[in-house]
């Protein structure tokens, strides 16, 4: 098992760059340290952890506690590429889930030293320094007794030396190996048995759920759980998961621990009854009930777990932007956000902004440093004026009124700069929002530069320079964009939502890994999207210019796919016959039709694209229909 090098399928192989086969965890051909095992190799795959690789050796520390514990070794901190390959290559391979104990205590029997190793056994209550004096590789248990001298802490109340030894014959002097973490000895010889224990520690604490041996074995374990569970938990070490979509999944992730532990309970209380009494039938009855809300829970957690499925499928964000509404005195105040104001200045914005209409009632004007203070302290009807200069801002542009945002000259002169970490830069929720000549750049966003929620949004004359997803037009929301410039974006440029409508005029979109991508399926209630696109020059992007989502029965796509003939078509629209509307799709079909177009399209942009991707695509659509809803 130590031998065979698993490719990863699915969404691993693409981010795995081949690897010289390694030796590292096979004992028996192992001629240097083992605590190498994984870290021998110099380079990683792109999407690994931000931490800088750790060398040959594990590092060790001394815990910050109150007694004098010896050095433990550093595991916590492995990169993705490291945990990835460890379970691919060495401990899980092509085991089924009902297999995934068997091919864990294989592992250990290989690489973890059997006895004569000291640890830190944590709990939440306490700490103790522990000898381990044999291994149980089934079980994944150490038998241990206490280390001389005795050194404990605890958070509650002193544990005398007593009442450890009470508590470890109440254990019968076995603890799960999750709970030891490996005291360094300074020979060098107990790298490799941190780094087995840290691996079995993390599987069991992040990527192992109660029910997964229950599961039908469809394909090996490793590709159908632990390469997206992994995948998700790297994505939100380094902030490329939303905080709402986080909170959706562990909350999501609770509630079917809990109805999965009362099906048990419930499971086991039947299979002891043997009367066929009313009490039974309800309880068979409250059983079915559970198990279907459950493999409901299983399916969204499975949508969030999958890398390309997670934001189509699992998130639609609820924006708690609350409107402030007119002003209370029903007055409009103009904002003026400039660093520094000079006479030349204020004569020029007095002559082209504030002054235009001199039979005009007054209008107040108040003064700010930056525009995020001026957005809010915006009510209904107000308009922010902003000066040249160069904005560096901390936080989301969070606009929820109707107001107008625009910059006084042209957008590289009014750049706002954002450096504060958060799940978007600006999002818009008001009824009608107008921003004009103003360049945005973005930072360290997890969704986007820009998000419309719902209302109106125009955008005219501006840049957006981005670093993940550009611009999002939500369900129910109006987005007209026109002779603004974006580009960079990690990501589609654009992306839109069932239900919403988008107006694209004389826009130049670059550079990104999609121009527009147009979402249309899994939203039963809502209308398709509404798109009028004119005039835009969509280049330089590493995927098409247009590409629309929607799911289909894969047999009919895979011949769609077969049947084009035309060569480097810009625009890729694939719809699925009508469905009767009596019949609602299965959602786990829905998820693997969604997946294997995504395929497709991956397979075809290799050879249909033109080589680098450099001839500029004029799409001149002129309000085209997009595909029909499915009901699930």
């Amino acid at each position: 098992m130590a031998d065979g090098l698993l490719g990863a399928g699915g969404l691993g192989s693409q981010a795995m760059v081949p690897q010289p086969e390694r030796t590292g965890w096979a004992v028996e051909e192992e001629t240097q340290p083992l605590e190498k095992g994984l870290f021998q190799e110099e380079d990683s795959c792109s999407d690994c952890s931000s931490h800088d690789k750790p060398g040959t050796n594990l590092q060790s520390f001394v815990p910050e506690e109150k007694t004098h514990f010896p050095e433990i070794f550093q595991t916590s901190q492995l990169l993705f590429y490291e945990r990835f390959r460890a379970y691919q290559d060495y401990i899980l391979a092509d085991c089924k889930a009902s297999e995934v104990r068997e091919f864990t205590a294989e592992f250990l029997e290989k690489v973890l030293e059997p006895s004569g190793w000291r640890a830190v056994w944590r709990t939440n209550v306490f700490k103790v320094l522990v000898e381990v004096t044999d291994v149980d590789f089934a079980a994944l248990k150490a038998a241990v007794r206490l280390a001389e001298p005795y050194l404990c802490e605890s958070q509650v109340s002193a544990f005398t030396l007593g009442c450890m030894h009470e508590l470890l014959e109440l254990k019968e002097h076995r603890l799960p190996l999750q709970e030891l973490w490996v005291v360094n000895d300074d020979s060098g010889e107990l790298g490799q048995t941190a780094l087995a224990v840290e691996h079995v520690r993390f599987f069991y604490q992040n990527i192992w759920r109660s029910w997964d041996e229950e599961e039908e074995d469809e394909y090996d374990y490793f590709v159908r759980c632990v390469e997206p569970r992994l995948r998700l938990h790297y994505d939100i070490l380094e902030d490329r998961v939303p905080s709402g979509l986080i909170v959706d999944y562990r909350n999501l992730l609770s509630q079917c621990e809990e109805s999965y532990r009362k099906f048990l309970n419930l499971r086991s209380s039947l299979s002891n009854c043997n009367s066929d009494s009313e009490q039974e039938n309800i309880s068979m009855v409250e059983g079915l009930k559970l198990y279907s809300e459950i493999e409901q829970l299983k399916q969204k957690l499975k949508l969030i777990e999958n890398p390309l499925l997670r934001y189509v499928f699992g998130y639609q964000k609820n924006s708690n932007i609350q409107a402030k509404g007119v002003r209370p005195n029903g007055q409009k105040v103009t904002h003026v956000v400039s660093s520094t104001m000079t006479t030349g200045l204020l004569r020029s914005l007095l002559r082209d902004r504030l002054c235009q209409e001199p039979c005009k009632e007054e209008t107040e004007i108040q003064f700010h440093s930056d525009p995020l203070s001026a957005i809010n302290a915006c009510y209904e009807g107000d308009t922010v004026i902003v000066c040249p200069g160069h904005y560096m801002v901390h936080g989301t542009f969070a606009i929820a009124d109707s107001i107008e945002l625009e910059g006084y000259g042209l957008p590289d002169d009014i750049v706002i700069e954002n450096r504060g970490k958060g799940d978007t830069f600006v999002e818009c929720t008001g009824a009608d929002i107008k921003i004009s000549s103003i360049k945005f750049i973005q930072h360290d966003a997890v969704e986007g530069i820009l998000i419309v929620h719902h209302g109106k949004t125009t955008l005219e004359n501006c840049v957006l320079q981005c670093e993940t997803t550009g611009v999002t037009v939500r369900t129910s929301a109006e987005f007209l964009m026109k002779n603004s410039d974006l580009y960079g974006a990690k990501g589609a440029g654009i992306e839109i939502y069932p239900g919403s409508k988008c107006t694209l005029s004389d826009n130049g979109i670059h550079h990104c890994k999609e121009g527009i991508l147009i979402k249309d399926f899994l939203d039963e209630h809502y209308d398709i999207p509404r798109i009028s696109m004119v005039n835009n020059v969509i280049h330089n992007n590493e995927g098409y210019g247009v590409v629309l989502v929607k799911p289909t029965i894969f047999s009919d796509l895979q011949e769609n796919v077969q049947d084009e003939t035309e060569e480097n078509r810009a625009l890729k629209i694939q719809t699925s016959e009508e469905a009767d509307a009596a019949e609602r799709v299965d959602l786990e079909e829905l998820i693997q039709c969604a997946t294997g177009r995504m395929e497709l399209y991956a397979r075809s942009s290799l050879s249909e694209q033109v080589e680098g991707n450099c001839e500029i695509m004029r799409l001149n659509v002129e309000e085209f229909m997009l595909a029909i809803l499915c009901d699930y």
